[in-house]
């Protein structure tokens, strides 16, 4: 594998420019400006709110400075509450180039478009010309999510990934799973996986804070589309969520933007702190997929029975498919049949290297299937977290 080398000593899979709007108005200026770079690493993430958040701050600095990203050009309409010179201050830190537009001064959509599209095409040349270097697997931070979830899911993919898992971290990388509020249920198992006690009393806490959020808002993480893919509770589909995260001891529990000191298993807890005033904690799975990334992630695993499309700006989504029927109505958008488990064509741990396997080719430049398809999702919203303590962390290294 080889990767971009960054100034803080990670090293990026991808080498992409990321055009970031810093609130919903500045959105469609920042999409038009990707547009003639489509076939080209030129992602489009944001944040759509006008008042101020610092876990929309934290996430936005995160990615705009994941290994990832190359270069970043700043869409602001003007008026904004977002940090701007505070988030182009973070991003000079680290050698990247950088260009603020601010819309109302540049003169309005027109001249703003003209003037990020001519400094994305300066900006692509001088990426292009960046050498790489060698990285080994203890290099990568890997993230995995299930989406679109059936009673296959529990069975193959997400067990086939947790294999993966076991043999990323036995190789020194970090790997992450989530989220709190689909592994009500399993916490005591987290718990007993735990490398001290104080973590495992934490993990706890953690799943009985999501489990008193969703009673607040009256429903948990759990679709019609799960119920029509023969799972039957919260409780169910946990065990499947669970099956992804494998059998090595968690060494660790993060909240969206932390970065995994050490190699090993974390959890992230993605449920917002404090009393509930957000809303659904992740209103689809790209929230999840943008908080995994801002972690650090560089690769994403996505499981899914019923079938999902959807990829990711800045790091690639490697969608494993747990159902054999699904795979073959819909292989144009699936990496890995893990569903050959089912039918007997294949073992959990050999499923467990092919997806290995494949995290490395697409860590040395394979594109994955949603890459191939343009998919970009990028979703974020408002939500409040307090730091994690001593606790829950391990001693960096």
């Amino acid at each position: 594998m080889r990767g971009w080398p960054r100034s803080d000593g990670r090293k990026g899979i991808r080498n992409v420019v990321a055009i970031a709007y810093l609130v919903e108005c500045a959105r469609h200026v920042a999409e038009t400006i990707a547009r003639p770079f489509e076939d080209q690493d030129v992602h489009v993430i944001g944040f759509p709110g006008c008042y101020r958040n610092q876990y929309g701050f934290d996430i936005m600095s995160r990615l705009c400075t994941h290994p990832n990203v190359g270069a970043v050009l700043l869409c602001s309409l003007g008026c904004e509450s977002f940090d701007r010179s505070g988030l182009r201050a973070a991003i000079e830190a680290t050698g990247r180039p950088v260009k603020t537009l601010v819309i109302q001064a540049a003169g309005g959509t027109r001249k703003t478009v003209e003037a990020g599209r001519a400094w994305v095409r300066e900006t692509l040349a001088e990426l292009e010309a960046q050498p790489t270097v060698p990285m080994g697997l203890a290099e990568l931070t890997v993230g995995t999510i299930c989406g679109g979830s059936d009673a296959t899911s529990g069975l193959t993919a997400n067990p086939a990934m947790g294999r993966c898992f076991d043999l990323l971290v036995q190789a020194g990388a970090r790997c992450i799973f989530e989220e709190t509020g689909e592994l009500i249920g399993c916490e005591q198992h987290m718990a007993s996986r735990a490398v001290t006690p104080e973590l495992g009393a934490a993990i706890v806490a953690a799943v009985e804070k999501a489990a008193r959020y969703y009673r607040v808002l009256g429903q948990s993480s759990f679709a019609p589309g799960n119920a029509e893919g023969g799972l039957t509770t919260i409780e169910e589909k946990s065990m499947g969520a669970y099956a992804k995260s494998g059998a090595s001891p968690i060494v660790g529990l993060i909240k969206p933007g932390d970065y995994p000191p050490t190699g090993g298993l974390y959890l992230m807890d993605v449920v917002p702190d404090g009393e509930p005033r957000f809303g659904f904690p992740n209103i689809n799975d790209n929230v999840e997929i943008a908080e995994l990334v801002a972690s650090g992630s560089q690769v994403i695993l996505f499981s899914t029975g019923r079938g999902s499309v959807v990829g990711s700006a800045i790091a690639p989504v490697i969608k494993v498919c747990a159902n054999p029927a699904t795979f073959r109505r819909m292989e144009e958008d699936m990496d890995v049949d893990a569903g050959r488990i089912l039918e007997g064509r294949a073992t959990l741990d050999e499923v467990g290297h092919e997806i290995l396997a494949l995290i490395e080719r697409v860590a040395s430049g394979e594109r994955t299937k949603s890459e191939l398809l343009g998919h970009r999702e990028f979703i974020m919203g408002y939500k409040q977290f307090e730091p994690t303590g001593p606790s829950c962390l391990p001693r960096a290294a």
